[in-house]
Order: structure tokens, then C-alpha cells, then sequence
């Protein structure tokens, strides 16, 4: 009957032929047009923010790159042309095993039906079904930002990643999904990249799936603690969300590891979720994760976080518990080493022993994630720890529950500028140091993870005050430490890697800059009273056209202790020897002395003293610092 009565119309005017229908819908077109061009639609920030354009030096530009993400050929670079192409695709016919264009923009479609009062019976595509099959399979009812902290050992978690979760009206965890940015890429050489990353040569997609599965795909989610920050949207909100997540979806954009990041792309997400917020125009030219949910926090998005530990952060809590002997047990067990009874039969109290079985249990899932043990090895095993356990009863093996550590948010600034006073052999200079990213050894360490140091594009200009002469003192382009602690449960390797420009004394006794790239690798450990101690066997290579032959290559050692001396203070002390013995011959000794003392979280003093020695020639340093983060 709804049929007839829609078409009872055309019947009553019999002058109405199809042709004529025709027109009367292209001038409905047409109407619905030179609306949106009368009121500036194109111009509209949430226009320019479903679109992703951004302005630059050449004018406005979409930071997508897929080409089916447009209906105008222009539709890039030309908003108006790509509303009037979006308008115009809303109604065109339906194409067999073809998305129309309602249900492929369904964000577009929402706003510009809301801002034009589009009359949906006029469309041959009045609603999108599978976006709407979508939201009954989800259910979405909160939306949760996800900080997995830095894992150092795996080049595309040194800074940490952000995603988002969706939590349908059950709240489960296991039956939420994950909304997620990221680069296709089985790289796993790290320095390739880095690279290759920093030149956007990765494609970038936005995938939704459930969250379970997500945190698999982490080869190392279980070396990554997990801070989540409630997202604070209303439920118009959250479908402004959903809508442009689902339009997203297989669409590609360039990955730059600085800029076009996990982060910053997810900020459109919420853009697009409440108009008028434009998270990502209040970003910089690089975009670090830690720094988009300090953003996110300040626009008020969220309020409160929750700290999730990795199983790492598990078994070092549960180790902390106990001795020496009965951690050793405990390992014994899981590595099958010791039967099961034997945690049972020892004569500790019955909370000691259930301590000993849940480390035994803790570390048996690491090491079978890690896959370092067979399926059929680690589930007897389990089980039997499982049962052990069970028979203890209702013991309280959480004695001392973990502690959160500081917010990674609570932490300094990405941002560093320095204003140094010093003197070299005698001679005073006044230096200036700028830093874009990130974290050092003795940087204020609250928030961020003990042992690393990620440091790019560091340099440092120096006025010689006698010589009346300003230089560039030294440039590191990357400079990476990773000190993982070695003990029972967890033996990692240490590792840095760092290149850059730098002065080196000349034969002729003056210095001359010349490129450098250092790496090396060794372990470290970590005792109450030294902090970490580490050494590594190094490798180093100079290249400039002041070295005989352009370059001097060689390889040595270096050795230092990294400590805190209460909550303010850090230290680091270090020597390092290495023997160029190909091209210009040479060999070269550093001993450093650094301190860093936190007046506030975003402020601090730093002292460096130094004696170098090349060449038979010795020269001591001394730098005092003010260090601001921002």
C-alpha cells in the first residue's frame, strides 16, 4: 500500500513522463547544489575535517592519499568540487556489487542530509544497511583511548602507540573492539624503518576489529603496560564517530613516523566526532603519541586513567615478593626444571607459596606467548601449577598490590630547549641547545621507562666568548639507548645506536665536524644500590673530507651506571674507548659525568663534565644547563 500511495502523485498528473521526472530530480540536484555553494558549505571546518584538508603552502590539500576516498577528480585539493561531486553521487543509481556513494560516506551523507534537509525518498539509496548491520554488531555505548607504553626493542613501539576501544552495553573488555591507525609493514629491520617512515614510504589504514585480536597482532604486548583514558562523548557523538570510522575503512594514506602517525590520524576520529574541537590543528610538525593524549586530556575529552600491567610488570612485581631462593624455585618450575611439588612441599607459609605459584604460572604464559615452548609443554604444566595453586586455598598472594607507576602523561614535555654556560680548555662559551624529541637517560624520569633514551634532531650552537665565534657544536640526528636489566626471568639485550655531526681535533690541532654513525650492543643489570650498570662492545664510523682517506673507522667498549638518587636527582656516569684502526688511525676516550636535577616536572639543571682525549691531546668540559621542556 506504501507503494501505491507514493506513486498515487505521478498518476494524478499524467503530463509527467519519465523524462520530465527526470528533470524534476537533476533541478532537485541541482537546488540542493547551489545551496551548499550559497552557504559555503566547502568552507565549513567540519566539512574540511571529514575530508581531512589541511592548508599549506600551496593551498588546501586532503592528508589522504587513496584516490576512492574522492568523487571529483580534483576532490584532493578542491573541497567545492568534491561537495558538489558528493551531493551529486548521493543520487546516482545503484550499481550491482558497487557501494553507493551513501553508504561509502556515511559521516558526509549524515552532516550534509542534517545541513541541506535532504529528502531521503528522493534517494535510490535512502539509508546504508551495512553501516547499520555495523552498529547492531558493536553496540557502541563508550569509546576508550588506549596507551600502550614504549617497548624499545621493537622499532614501531619506541614512542608508544594510541588507539582507540569500543565497549558495546556489556562493558566487556574481551567483547570490545579496537579502533586503530597504522602502517602495513613486516619490517623488522629497525634503522630501514626509521627510514623509510620518516619519507611516508608506508601505507597507513584505519582497521576495525575486536580488541582481543588487536592486542595479539603485539608480538610484544606483553613487555607493554597499557594506560586507558575514558573518552568522555555523548551517544550523537559516538555515531559521528562510528560513521566516519566505517567510511575510513580500507582507505590508504602515507605513514610519516613524525607527522601522519597512529596518533595524529586517530585525532580526526574525534574531530569528527564533536565539531568545533580540532584537536588536529592544535598539533605541531611533528606529532608524538604521549603528546595527543596530553592534547586530548586538555580539551577535556578525558579525565580520569586506568593502569593495566603488562604480564612483565607482573612477574617483576611478584618477584619482588621473594627471595632469591624462592624466585629461583619458582623459575625451576616453570622451566620444568622442578616438579610442581616441589612448590607445595617447601616449608615457607602458605601466602609465600601462593606467591611462588602464581610467579611459576605468570612466567609460564610469558614464555609460551613468546612462543619459547610448545603448546603441549606449557598446558600440563599450567594446569598442574593451576592445581597446586588451587590446593593453597584462598591465600592472598597480592600481599603488596602493584603500585601504578606516574601517568606517561604526568611526565615532561616532548620539546627541549637547553641555555648552557661552560668552559673548554679554559675557555668559556655560552651555548644553546634545541631538541624536538624526546626523552634522555637523566632526563626528569617520571612517566617515562628506566634505561631509554630516544633523542632526535638534538643540536647545539656554541658562542666561544674569547674567540668572539659562533658555531654548530654538534647535531644528533638519532641517538637510541635501551638498557633492559638483566635477572632471572628476563635476559635482554642492551643496545644503542646514534649518528649525527660532530667536532673532531684534527692533526693539525683544530677541530673539524664530520659525520658520525656509533652502534653497539651488551647487557645491563640493576641492583638497589648501583641503579643500572651496562657495558657494550661497540663499533664507530667518521666519514668527512678532513679524515685521511674521507673516513676512519674502528671498534671498543664502553661501560657506565645510570642512578636516582632520591625522586629529583639522576646520574650518569660512563667512559668509552674506541680504536680507529682503518682510514685516519686514531684513539679515542671519553669520560662523562652527567647530572640532572627536576625543579619542577618541565624544568631542570643539568651538569656535564667530560675529559676527552685524541690525537695525544686531552681536553677537559664543563657545561652547566638550564633544560625547559615544552
Amino acid at each position: 500500500m506504501g507503494c501505491l500511495i507514493r506513486a498515487l502523485p505521478f498518476l494524478l498528473l499524467p503530463n509527467i513522463g519519465p523524462a520530465a521526472a527526470a528533470d524534476t530530480a537533476d533541478s532537485y540536484v541541482d537546488s540542493l547544489v547551489e545551496r551548499a555553494a550559497a552557504e559555503g558549505l566547502s568552507r565549513d571546518p567540519y566539512w574540511r575535517t571529514l575530508l581531512h584538508y589541511k592548508g599549506g603552502i600551496f593551498g588546501v590539500k586532503s592528508l589522504i592519499d587513496d584516490r576512492r576516498f574522492f568523487l571529483s577528480p580534483g576532490g584532493n585539493d578542491d573541497p567545492e568540487e568534491e561537495m558538489e561531486a558528493t551531493i551529486r553521487g548521493f543520487f546516482t543509481p545503484l550499481e550491482e556489487g558497487v557501494r553507493h556513494p551513501v553508504c561509502r560516506f556515511a559521516a558526509r551523507f549524515a552532516w550534509l542530509k542534517e545541513r541541506l534537509d535532504i529528502d531521503e525518498s528522493r534517494l535510490p539509496v535512502p539509508r546504508c544497511d551495512a553501516y547499520d548491520t555495523l552498529i547492531d554488531q558493536i553496540a557502541p555505548e563508550s569509546i576508550t583511548l588506549i596507551f600502550p607504553t614504549s617497548h624499545m626493542n621493537s622499532p614501531a613501539s619506541m614512542y608508544g602507540h594510541t588507539l582507540l576501544t569500543i565497549r558495546g552495553g556489556d562493558g566487556s573488555d574481551l567483547l570490545s573492539y579496537a579502533v586503530n591507525y597504522a602502517a602495513v609493514t613486516d619490517e623488522t629491520f629497525g634503522p630501514l624503518y626509521i627510514v623509510k617512515g620518516l619519507f611516508g614510504l608506508y601505507s597507513g589504514f584505519f582497521s576495525i576489529l575486536p580488541y582481543y585480536a588487536k592486542l595479539q597482532e603485539y608480538s610484544d604486548v606483553n613487555d607493554r603496560d597499557i594506560w586507558e583514558y575514558p573518552i568522555d562523548l555523548s551517544p550523537e557523538e559516538i555515531d559521528r564517530l562510528m560513521r566516519h570510522i566505517y567510511e575510513l575503512q580500507d582507505i590508504s594514506s602515507d605513514y610519516y613516523f613524525f607527522s601522519e602517525n597512529c596518533s595524529y590520524d586517530l585525532l580526526f576520529l574525534l574531530d569528527a566526532a564533536r565539531p568545533g574541537l580540532d584537536l588536529t590543528d592544535r598539533c605541531g610538525w611533528w606529532v608524538i603519541p604521549l603528546d595527543t593524549v596530553r592534547l586530548i586530556r586538555r580539551s577535556g575529552l578525558a579525565s580520569k586513567a586506568v593502569f593495566r600491567p603488562s604480564k612483565s610488570t607482573k612477574i617483576r612485581h611478584l618477584a619482588s615478593l621473594l627471595s632469591h631462593r624462592e624466585k629461583k624455585l619458582a623459575r625451576s618450575v616453570a622451566l620444568g626444571e622442578k616438579e610442581v611439588s616441589a612448590i607445595t612441599g617447601v616449608l615457607e607459609p602458605t601466602e609465600v607459596k601462593a606467591v611462588i605459584a602464581d610467579l611459576a604460572g605468570e612466567y609460564l604464559q610469558y614464555r609460551y606467548a613468546k612462543k619459547e615452548m610448545p603448546k603441549e609443554e606449557y598446558a600440563g604444566r599450567f594446569l598442574a601449577v593451576l592445581k597446586a595453586r588451587s590446593e593453597l586455598g584462598g591465600a592472598d598472594s597480592e600481599r603488596t598490590p602493584i603500585r601504578p607507576p606516574p601517568r606517561p602523561d604526568a611526565g615532561h614535555k616532548s620539546n627541549r630547549i637547553s641555555i648552557g654556560h661552560g668552559f673548554a680548555e679554559d675557555r668559556p662559551f655560552e651555548e644553546i641547545r634545541l631538541r624536538p624529541a624526546y626523552h634522555s637517560l637523566v632526563d626528569n624520569s617520571a612517566g617515562y621507562k628506566e634505561g631509554s633514551q630516544i633523542v632526535f634532531l638534538d643540536m647545539a650552537l656554541r658562542y666561544r666568548t674569547i674567540e668572539k665565534k659562533l658555531e654548530i657544536e654538534r647535531v644528533d640526528l638519532i641517538d637510541i639507548i635501551s638498557l633492559a636489566p638483566r635477572d632471572l626471568f628476563f635476559q635482554q639485550t642492551s643496545w644503542k645506536v646514534s649518528t649525527g655531526f660532530l667536532h673532531r681535533t684534527m692533526k693539525d690541532g683544530k677541530r673539524r665536524m664530520v659525520y658520525r654513525l656509533n652502534s653497539g650492543f651488551g647487557y645491563a643489570w640493576k641492583t638497589r644500590f648501583t641503579g643500572i650498570w651496562y657495558f657494550m662492545v661497540e663499533s664507530d664510523l667518521n666519514v668527512g673530507a678532513v679524515l685521511d682517506h674521507g673516513y676512519s673507522f674502528g671498534g671498543g667498549g664502553s661501560s657506565g651506571m645510570l642512578r636516582s638518587i632520591g625522586r629529583r636527582w639522576r646520574l650518569h656516569v660512563y667512559a668509552r674507548d674506541v680504536y680507529h684502526g682503518a682510514g685516519d688511525t686514531d684513539n679515542l676516550f671519553t669520560a662523562v659525568l652527567e647530572q640532572n636535577f627536576e625543579i619542577s616536572a618541565n624544568t631542570s639543571v643539568a651538569v656535564e663534565l667530560k675529559t676527552s682525549g685524541e690525537r695525544d691531546r686531552w681536553e677537559q668540559e664543563g657545561t652547566l644547563r638550564w633544560n625547559t621542556f615544552f
